[in-house]
């Protein structure tokens, strides 16, 4: 299944310039991007960011064993966002280093706790999460009616220079 992922280098780099902000105590910010979606008459979807959503301050839980941990209330924020805007939600953080980023165990745990539950306000739409590193962004994507979590196929990040990230669907 192809899953192409678009977004501008400017929206990029609102991005990475929040999730690069200092937090009291987690070790990294977190935050939710907004993004319209098409489905592709071939099985797929072009999902297109639209705005950026940060995890407030407050809606952090002090947790010392996660880089960053939501409490409910970021959660739910997204979700009405979601729900407000017929929008696909997709999760992004950021790992500190250059080259492909992998989640890791604990990104993929937390992420099949919540990412399926924007099914309940937008069930026809694929969510996610994306994970940049200083120089690239790999996703993962919940598709209606799929068992299986989807890898993000197709990244772009239109500007100068256009840059693409291919993964084997």
């Amino acid at each position: 299944m192809k899953i192409a992922f678009k977004m501008t280098d400017r929206f990029l780099k609102i991005v990475r310039t929040d999730l690069n902000r200092r937090h009291p105590y987690a070790a990294e910010r977190v935050g939710f991007i907004a993004c319209t979606v098409t489905p592709l008459p071939n099985e797929g979807w072009i999902i297109m960011a639209n705005e950026y959503h940060p995890v407030a301050d407050e809606d952090y839980l002090n947790d010392w064993t996660v880089g960053a941990m939501m409490g409910p209330a970021a959660i739910r924020k997204a979700l009405q966002i979601a729900y407000s805007s017929g929008k696909s939600m997709f999760h992004v953080h950021m790992h500190e280093h250059s080259g492909r980023p992998r989640f890791s165990k604990v990104d993929l745990s937390e992420s099949q706790k919540f990412i399926p539950d924007f099914w309940n306000v937008q069930p026809d739409i694929p969510h996610g999460t994306l994970l940049l590193s200083h120089n690239e962004v790999v996703g993962m994507c919940w598709v209606p009616d799929q068992p299986i979590i989807q890898s993000v196929t197709d990244i772009t990040i239109t500007g100068s220079p256009l840059l693409r990230f291919w993964r084997n669907a």
